[in-house]
């Protein structure tokens, strides 16, 4: 599960672009970093390592009507990009044993590390440290249901929870923390729509709890971003028998409460995006596979909308 970084500027943009105060507030979800074959680990039970690295690009800040905000600047000049780098380890294991309703039991835990590169003259105080928000995710992951030449569906659900365990400075206005619990519980799935053709998803769930501590400078007591639901959404076809799958990936983001500052909400606070793009996952091995998926942003209301690049390795030890 990008973890893409936390939305970068939180409350922070919505209190200085002022329209509304409460925008640019919701934490770091999956945003592309799943896509083909996501309803099952790869190579069944047992231990795995998955390494994602997340470029993204010429993101411009949007307004909740989609036009382009500029960012605020020391020099008065208007920056207009923003850039940042996200690297997250994950480690996940898949039992054999049936827990509930046939399913087998399996936790997920992962960790980001972010890096930004924004403008020298951004007039935005940006934390230094790296570290992001741990997410464990226990899960149940069931067998695929068959038909008569091969699986049809296979599927797990899992109860994602992010901890407020990264770097966070109330004085910074970027920060690679959210500092807030969020519970962002998903189910995926991966139809078999013919031999080689396939077809995945991951629908998740977004709640937020308060953040008692919010940026200084928007002088408030705490803030709540409001929730969302977002869907991971890919399908694939197979060029090389057991090698290569070629095909095409996307998301989409909806913000469907609004968010709150000191308890009050405010309208025009909601966040969305829609990003959609090729991409391709290699087999090296049962054991071992590259995912490599690109993604462009449109749509996007109160919050950047750029491109997206994620490159995911996973190894199953056997």
């Amino acid at each position: 599960m990008s973890y893409s970084v936390r939305n970068l500027f939180g409350v922070a943009l919505g209190a200085l672009l002022a329209n509304p105060a409460a925008a640019y507030e919701l934490p770091s979800v999956n945003l592309g970093f799943t896509s083909f074959l996501d309803g099952a680990p790869p190579a069944g039970p047992g231990w795995y390592a998955q390494q994602y690295v997340q470029f993204y690009r010429d993101g411009r800040l949007k307004d909740d009507d989609g036009d382009d905000l500029p960012l605020p600047t020391s020099d008065g000049l208007k920056a207009r990009d923003i850039n940042y780098d996200v690297s997250l380890t994950q480690l996940v294991y898949q039992s054999d044993q049936p827990l509930l309703f046939g399913g087998k039991w399996g936790v997920n835990l992962m960790l980001p590390v972010v890096g930004f590169d924004l403008d020298d003259n951004l007039a935005l105080k940006t934390n230094s440290a790296s570290m992001g928000d741990l997410l464990v995710g226990p899960f149940l992951q069931w067998d695929p249901i068959m038909g008569p030449n091969g699986p049809r569906l296979v599927q797990r659900i899992e109860l994602q929870m992010i901890f407020p365990t990264g770097d966070y400075d109330a004085k910074d206005a970027i920060n690679p923390s959210s500092n807030v619990f969020s519970f962002n519980p998903y189910w995926a799935g991966t139809a078999f729509l013919g031999p080689k053709w396939t077809a995945s998803w991951r629908l998740h769930y977004l709640w937020n709890a308060e953040n008692n501590d919010p940026w200084k400078s928007l002088r408030a007591d705490d803030s709540q971003a409001g929730q969302a639901v977002h869907v991971n959404f890919a399908t694939a076809y197979e060029v090389m028998p057991k090698q290569l799958r070629l095909g095409v990936n996307g998301y989409y983001l909806k913000q469907i409460t609004e968010s709150k500052v000191d308890g009050n909400g405010f309208k025009g606070s909601k966040e969305q995006v829609f990003g959609i793009g090729p991409g391709l996952v290699y087999h090296f091995s049962p054991h071992n596979h590259l995912f490599l998926n690109t993604y462009w942003e449109s749509n996007a209301e109160n919050r950047p909308e750029g491109v997206r690049l994620n490159l995911r390795f996973v190894h199953h030890f056997h």
